[in-house]
């Protein structure tokens, strides 16, 4: 679908107009001749406001969408929270005092109105509203019939894919299944976190109903939501329940049987050389089971653009990043030894990187590291890089029924499917361009030794196999934003934290009975006093 992003225009200001969810969205009129009523009745029409949806999820900053003032909403990256939140990260930049918003979520000192957290609360909604103007009016349209069932499990996928953003973050929230009027948005209420999920179960659910499998698409809709896709966020939903706010009862077996489905559809396997998971070669891959899609333009930031600023936000100060997210020391030995993983990861000082020489300079940069992971060569404009950010990958799938499989009295399958991608990392290569200046592309063997990253022992159970299976985790999607919410639905978060920080953390813990603690974010200032919103606890 990548190719597809640069024929958006018409979903962008046909569904902004026309899809209101927060106030900022409520009184705009349509645009031109396509209205609701005959915006389905047209295939070309019907898939570019699919695609609008999906859009939104690509926006990483910029303004309001169709505010004409221009009104601002900051960055948001998901490795904001998912990283740099934990012992993965240290927040980097130019100095210890850029960019606020960063050290606010690192601190847990954080205002109701960080940029940050604002921007996922406003694009989240917006991409709720979009979704819903496509479920409640698709059905009514007059386009084919497969086409218009796929479009509306796509659409249903979406408004869960930004629930669940926004339910992990913020706890309930404001839950929309149409469009509301203006009279109305001083009347809205916050379902609970158990409400919240079940929603986004019923969508889920209805989506893997609706959606086909990966192959059934042509080449040119790659990236679109898939059956295998829904499955697996609905397995992630579940598994996050289990640990946290588990108000629907939910039990492991779930993962387990969701997993399990996944893997028998034969849709997915791991990619044979982990160097290429982050790379060209690996986008929308047999790995690939949900990824955010992203080209190459000259635009620079805004929306409008078909890029992400997120590698600019990350790569080296002394290349042509901004340099922050630096992994830190604490990461970098969790690592076994000769785990290729580590090197695919990691930049270290003077390391050769896609053929450029890095030099980590201390005086921007707050570890020693930057995360190769997010390298890219320079695009066009710095603020449009094209690598797209995986979601979801099967390595992780393989993982979730592991551990499923571990809380369900299956050790040995367990140790068979985490086997299964420590085989996988300790056959990689180095990562491409990393033995000579001037070559970008080459994969040099790694000469991993023999005994390296050793299959783990049979008989292992218990909390030493949990153990086991969170430590491959980490090291296998390492700055990959999941540290986070693993470390909270395992019950492991507060305790990594300095002491200072925790208290602040647990300040804001939330109030709904949890099998583990876990703090909250702020709600939007501006909603909140909009929509008449309780905010979170210590806020």
């Amino acid at each position: 679908m990548k190719s597809n992003r640069a024929a958006v225009l018409l979903g962008l200001l046909l569904t902004a107009a026309l899809a209101p969810g927060c106030k900022d969205f409520l009184e705009k009129q349509p645009l031109g001749t396509t209205t609701q009523d005959n915006l389905f009745n047209d295939p070309t029409n019907a898939v570019q406001a699919v695609n609008a949806t999906y859009d939104v999820a690509a926006w990483d900053q910029g303004p309001k969408w169709g505010d004409p003032a221009g009104q601002y909403v900051a960055q948001t990256f998901e490795w904001a929270f998912g990283d740099l939140m934990t012992d993965d990260s240290e927040k980097g930049g130019s100095s210890p005092s850029d960019f606020l918003p960063l050290i606010q979520l690192k601190s847990w000192n954080i205002p109701s109105s960080n940029g940050l957290v604002t921007t996922l609360w406003v694009h989240s909604f917006t991409g709720i509203a979009r979704a819903n103007t496509v479920i409640n009016n698709i059905d009514a349209g007059t386009i084919d019939a497969d086409l218009k069932s796929r479009l509306k499990g796509e659409a249903l996928f979406l408004r869960a894919y930004f629930y669940y953003n926004l339910v992990k973050g913020f706890g309930g929230v404001p839950l929309f299944e149409k469009a509301i009027v203006p009279t109305e948005a001083g009347n809205v209420t916050r379902a609970t976190i158990a409400e919240t999920y079940a929603f986004i179960e019923k969508d889920l659910k209805a989506a893997a109903l609706l959606l086909p499998e990966k192959t059934a698409y042509a080449a040119a809709d790659a990236g679109r939501a898939t059956k295998g896709a829904a499955n697996a966020y609905l397995a992630r939903a579940i598994m996050y329940q289990l640990g946290t706010v588990n108000g629907n009862n939910h039990t492991w077996q779930e993962v387990y049987d969701l997993t399990s489905t996944v893997i028998a559809s034969g849709q997915y396997s791991l990619l044979a050389n982990y160097a290429t998971v982050h790379q060209n070669v690996g986008e929308n891959s047999s790995e690939s089971v949900f990824e955010i899609q992203f080209a190459s333009d000259n635009n620079t930031y805004g929306p409008i653009s078909l890029g992400t600023t997120n590698n600019v936000f990350q790569n080296n100060r002394k290349t042509w990043g901004y340099g922050f997210n630096n992994p830190t020391q604490n990461l970098v030995d969790e690592f076994e030894a000769n785990d290729p993983r580590k090197e695919i990861t990691i930049i270290k000082n003077n390391d050769i990187v896609l053929g450029i020489l890095n030099v980590v300079d201390l005086t921007g940069n707050a570890t020693g590291y930057y995360n190769r992971k997010a390298a890219i060569l320079a695009p066009a404009a710095p603020e449009a890089g094209p690598q797209n950010i995986r979601k979801i990958r099967y390595s992780d799938i393989l993982l979730m029924k592991a551990e499923a499989a571990a809380q369900t009295s299956r050790p040995t399958e367990a140790i068979a499917l985490v086997n299964q991608v420590r085989q996988r990392a300790r056959m990689a290569t180095r990562p491409p361009g990393a033995t000579t200046v001037g070559i970008a592309d080459n994969y040099a063997p790694a000469n991993t030794p023999a005994g390296t990253l050793p299959d783990l022992a049979a008989g292992l159970t218990g909390q030493p196999l949990l153990n086991a299976i969170w430590h491959e985790r980490r090291v296998e999607f390492a700055e990959e934003s999941l540290r986070y919410w693993d470390l909270v639905r395992t019950g492991r978060y507060l305790a990594t934290l300095p002491a200072e920080v925790r208290a602040r953390a647990a300040s804001h813990v939330a109030t709904e009975a949890s099998v583990n603690p876990f703090p909250l974010l702020p709600i939007s200032l501006n909603d909140a006093q909009t929509w008449k919103l309780p905010q979170n606890p210590g806020y």
